[in-house]
């Protein structure tokens, strides 16, 4: 039996670090049985998936090397490689399903689900289907169906009992039946659930092996039933251990940036990303702290994977990609520099920015140097030019942040309608509200053209910066984060 594993992100957003993670466990794993591994696009969220992000993903993995034997580019025998382009597999195996009495139609509103929630809840029952429309007749269905009554599609689960899931990294787990939920796997407008999807496109794309985050073990038994049901070979299954903030939290862009983009944009190297992604939770055979992709490869094995919780210390991947950069000779050290200049804003971009501003050319550098720049050096003492009140500073930041995250196209004009927009809502001149922004994108109060500056330097340096200087203002707690929340919704930002 030839070995398949797979990563498959989701197009919602940023590539994340944990893709990049996950992905390369399951490359290594594969390469190093030689095996196949797949990329599958889990895009049945058409409101948030989108080309872009797609793209993305792929433009990330190939930035990091981990190369993919099948996919959306490199269409095999197993294509398509898109959830989107896959529903008629889908509603196939969902009339298998019904027709074996596996899974059932539930007209429930969600009025009713509400309730019942709130009810389970209550009295401190674990949250999940009571089986209503489990027992509704065949003419009850019927009619229901005639009446265009909508319903979604559930699996039949046991009531009893519990589910034996072997993991090849935490031995047997066993999880109680009356633990598990009567899982949504087709929702009314025909779309698949992740948890149906999964299972359907694993099996028909004869994925072996199954590396994934630890947050899935509990949704394990829901897989391994749906395997049973259709009479398939279960893959084997594997769950790492989760990425963590330093502080222990799981690994989140709130505390941490999280865009691989970033670090590519900041100036990391791809083999010294993935040799620390390699570092966590595994270790070689000698305990050496760098090796290349190919040394991972030859010396991969499972039982090298630690339970633990890994800590993505942004400090360290520095300090390793130091470690690299100090390994090449000069003619290699100056071709990745290179490498990552072509990638930054030309000169051409900046100089119509800044023309009219200067008069010789060395006063050009101190005015744009924040181009290159990661984070620019910026204190307390920096904001002190802003006529608000520190708290109200931070407002700014972060609501601008979290309108800037939602943006897909980085042009000019969408940067500035959105802000001004926000301007406009909050009550603000326009002046007042970009103040600290242009401190906290240039580091100066003063800098080129605020809005041509975000669009050359990038959506995801432009996002660290500002999250940057919340922090340098004091942060925002999670209880500061939710009233903010509220404030910000009630605004109603377009």
């Amino acid at each position: 039996m030839k070995v398949r594993t797979r990563v498959a992100p989701s197009p919602t957003g940023d590539p994340h670090v944990g893709t990049a993670y996950m992905a390369l466990f399951s490359y290594c794993f594969a390469k190093k049985h030689g095996g196949d591994f797949i990329l599958r696009i889990e895009d049945t969220d058409s409101e948030r998936s989108s080309p872009e992000a797609e793209k993305k993903i792929m433009d990330a993995l190939d930035w990091l090397g981990l190369s993919f034997d099948e996919g959306p580019s490199k269409e095999g025998r197993h294509a398509p490689y898109r959830q989107s382009e896959r529903s008629r597999l889908y509603k196939k195996y969902i009339q298998e399903l019904l027709a074996s009495g596996n899974a059932f139609r539930c007209f429930c509103t969600r009025d009713r689900l509400e309730e019942l929630r709130k009810s389970q809840m209550s009295e401190g029952k674990t949250t999940r289907y009571d089986g209503l429309c489990l027992n509704l007749s065949e003419s009850d269905v019927a009619q229901k169906i005639s009446n265009n009554v909508p319903y979604v599609v559930r699996m039949r689960v046991p009531d009893n009992g519990n589910c034996v899931v072997n993991d090849e990294l935490r031995g047997v787990i066993e999880i109680a039946w009356d633990q598990v939920d009567m899982q949504v796997l087709m929702k009314t407008d025909g779309t698949p659930t992740y948890h149906f999807a999964v299972v359907v496109d694993d099996h028909l794309m004869e994925i072996t092996h199954i590396i994934r985050g630890e947050e899935w073990i509990n949704s394990a038994p829901k897989h391994i039933k749906l395997y049973e049901y259709f009479g398939w070979e279960m893959p084997s299954l594997i769950h790492m251990p989760l990425l963590r903030n330093p502080d222990k939290s799981k690994l989140s862009k709130r505390k941490n940036p999280t865009a691989i983009d970033f670090y590519k944009d900041m100036g990391f190297l791809p083999e010294a990303l993935l040799n620390y992604l390699g570092m966590l939770g595994w270790s070689m055979p000698g305990g050496e702290e760098k090796f290349s992709l190919d040394e991972m490869v030859a010396d991969f094995e499972l039982s090298r994977i630690t339970l633990g919780a890994p800590i993505f210390d942004v400090e360290k991947l520095k300090w390793l990609n130091g470690v690299w950069l100090r390994s090449y000779d000069d003619e290699k050290y100056k071709e990745k520099l290179i490498s990552w200049l072509q990638e930054k804003p030309s000169i051409k971009s900046i100089i119509p920015l800044v023309k009219e501003r200067i008069d010789i050319f060395t006063e050009m550098a101190p005015l744009t140097s924040f181009f290159l720049d990661g984070m620019p050096s910026i204190s307390l003492e920096d904001f002190e030019s802003v006529a608000q009140e520190r708290e109200d500073i931070v407002k700014i930041l972060q609501f601008s942040l979290w309108c800037l995250e939602v943006q897909t196209d980085w042009s000019k004009e969408v940067i500035h309608d959105s802000l001004i927009s926000l301007a406009d809502n909050m009550n603000l001149k326009v002046r007042e509200f970009l103040r600290p922004i242009f401190i906290a994108i240039s580091g100066k109060p003063v800098s080129p053209p605020l809005f041509d500056s975000m669009t050359i330097i990038g959506p995801d340096i432009c996002k660290a910066r500002l999250k940057h200087s919340i922090e340098l203002l004091g942060g925002v707690s999670k209880k500061q984060t939710k009233k903010l929340e509220k404030i910000y919704r009630d605004i109603k930002v377009d």
